[in-house]
């Protein structure tokens, strides 16, 4: 688990438009750990972590493409059942809310898929997920988690 800074961009939702972003990070030599797109409309909203966050910021500021940083955890999540559940139940244990979450399936340590998590207290979050596995105890909540099914 590490932190890392995520860029948020928002684009015109016609063809071409995410397709040229791509080509200009790849241009600038920038690899994507993990990307997210989501469709708002007339506007989409791209997410991505950048293995050169200064180097992604270079090109989005040459191409004249504006863009927000967030402070996010990427977690390394077994591909097995449950994997990214036992992370929620972690964070929920201790009263942290996931924001937005999004997984590579790729990037991971040994085979392992590679979530990129926002969450609402990270140096929180990451001495939850940093403690080690042998020391921890089974995960009770301390309230009750509401369902609105």
């Amino acid at each position: 688990m590490q932190t890392a800074k995520q860029l948020s961009v928002s684009l015109v939702n016609k063809p071409g438009r995410l397709a040229d972003v791509l080509v200009a990070l790849n241009k600038g030599k920038v690899n994507l750990k993990a990307l997210v797109v989501l469709d708002a409309g007339e506007r989409g909203s791209v997410r991505f972590v950048p293995d050169d966050v200064e180097a992604a910021k270079g090109v989005l500021d040459r191409i004249g493409v504006r863009y927000d940083t967030a402070d996010v955890l990427t977690v390394d999540i077994s591909r097995q059942p449950g994997g990214f559940r036992h992370t929620c139940e972690r964070l929920a244990a201790e009263h942290l809310n996931i924001d937005y979450a999004y997984c590579a399936m790729a990037g991971g340590r040994q085979g392992a898929a590679l979530a990129v998590i926002k969450v609402n207290d990270l140096a929180k979050a990451q001495r939850v997920l940093s403690e080690n596995e042998a020391t921890k105890k089974r995960i009770t909540f301390r309230r009750p988690i509401l369902s609105p099914w």
